[in-house]
C-alpha cells in the first residue's frame, strides 16, 4: 500500500502540514506487512502558485498513484481530483511517523468531503 502525506519537511519526523495545497512537501510512504518499507519526499511545486494550488498539488500526488492521502485540511478542488482516481483521504495531524502508524492501526477518520474553502491565490 502507498500513502501520501502533506508534510512540513522531508522526513518521517516532520509534522503533517495542515495546508494540503500549500504544504512544502509530500511524503510518499510505502507500507508492507504493517510496517514502513520505503519513503520519499517530493517538493510541492504548487505551493507558490497564485491560484489553483489545490488542484495542481492533487495532480502531483495522484501521479504517484497512492491508495490514500493523509492531511488535515483539503479544499474542494483537490478533493475532486482524488475522487476521480478513487484515492481515499484521511484526516491526520502530528508527527508523520505517528500518523502513519495510526493509519496502519486504522485509527484515522476518512474524510467524506472537503474540509476547507476554495481559495483564490495567496492569503
Amino acid at each position: 500500500m502507498k500513502i501520501a502525506v502533506s508534510s512540513t519537511g522531508k522526513t518521517l519526523e516532520s509534522e503533517v502540514d495542515p495546508r494540503f495545497g500549500r504544504c512544502s512537501y509530500f511524503l510518499i510512504v510505502e507500507i508492507e506487512n504493517r510496517k514502513i518499507k520505503n519513503m520519499k519526499a517530493i517538493e510541492n511545486t504548487a505551493k507558490e502558485q497564485m491560484g489553483g494550488a489545490g488542484i495542481t498539488a492533487g495532480e502531483i500526488v495522484a501521479n504517484e498513484k497512492p491508495d490514500a492521502v493523509i492531511t488535515t485540511n483539503l479544499g474542494p478542488r483537490a478533493f475532486s481530483v482524488f475522487g476521480q482516481f478513487g484515492i481515499k483521504i484521511y484526516r491526520g495531524q502530528g508527527k508523520i511517523k505517528d500518523v502513519v502508524q495510526d493509519f496502519i492501526d486504522k485509527k484515522l477518520t476518512e474524510m467524506s468531503g472537503a474540509t476547507g474553502p476554495m481559495h483564490m491565490g495567496f492569503k
